[in-house]
């Protein structure tokens, strides 16, 4: 895939400006990185903090040709793992569904946004968003014990564009892999990379209420497996997933 870069100061999310290109005809490959966000945000509405000048904050316009996109998420957080450990030699995990950690602290997260037509995916914002030169202060109180960046982790500065460069060509191989039906490969690799072994207790906090479980891995339609003591509980989101 070719990525054409496009840079902006500051606006209140990068996703938001690539969907808005990608409205108007955007070639896939298109990418916003931005300096700060105003409004960047998470799943399900949160708020995504974005220290100026601190972090990567990035979106990718992919245009799927009717393949599944059940997995890209997962894919996409692959994406990100590989290329904090390529580029800067930090050896992170995943925690389902889009969270990128350390130490059990959230050092960045995956937002994928379809736009769909005629019953098909008509193109998708992947945004990425990695803590990369925060320091301490950077986080608001709220978020301090929970979050951690590539420099906190590491004790050294870290360089945003080399870090970019790698996130983009990972996306590119993952994505490649997606679009050529590889989920096994995909799924595989998540469990592998997940913060979470296998059997593990876990909380996850559904819709319905809480559910406590042992860690089954995940599906190949991208879905949290918990085995209970009625059996294994598929979930398709989940406000909060935690080790016990």
């Amino acid at each position: 895939m070719k990525f054409e870069i496009h840079r902006v100061g500051i606006c209140p999310s990068t996703n938001d400006v690539l969907r808005k290109m990608a409205a108007a005809g955007a070639p896939e490959g298109t990418a916003v990185v931005a300096g700060a966000q105003t409004a960047g945000r998470g799943t399900k509405g949160r708020t995504w903090h974005s220290a100026p000048g601190r972090g990567l904050y990035l979106s990718v316009l992919l245009r799927p040709a009717g393949f599944d996109l059940s997995l890209l998420t997962l894919a996409a957080g692959l994406a990100a793992r590989d290329a904090v450990r390529s580029s800067h030699g930090l050896d992170v995990r995943l925690r389902w569904p889009n969270d990128i950690v350390f130490d059990g602290r959230k050092l960045g997260g995956i937002l994928c946004e379809t736009r769909i037509q005629g019953g098909r995916p008509e193109f998708a914002a992947l945004g990425y968003g990695l803590n990369v030169n925060h320091a301490a202060d950077d986080f608001s109180d709220e978020l301090r014990s929970s979050a951690v960046s590539m420099r906190q982790a590491l004790g050294i500065a870290c360089d945003i564009e080399l870090l970019l460069t790698h996130v983009l060509d990972r996306t590119d191989v993952w994505y490649g892999c997606l679009s050529r039906g590889e989920s096994e490969s995909i799924v595989r690799a998540f469990e592998d990379a997940s913060a979470f072994p296998k059997g593990a207790s876990l909380a996850v906090l559904a819709d319905d209420g809480p559910v406590e479980g042992a860690f089954a891995g995940v599906d190949a339609k991208g879905a949290l497996l918990v085995r209970t003591r009625s059996g294994v509980r598929r979930f398709t989101c989940a406000d909060i997933v935690k080790l016990l």
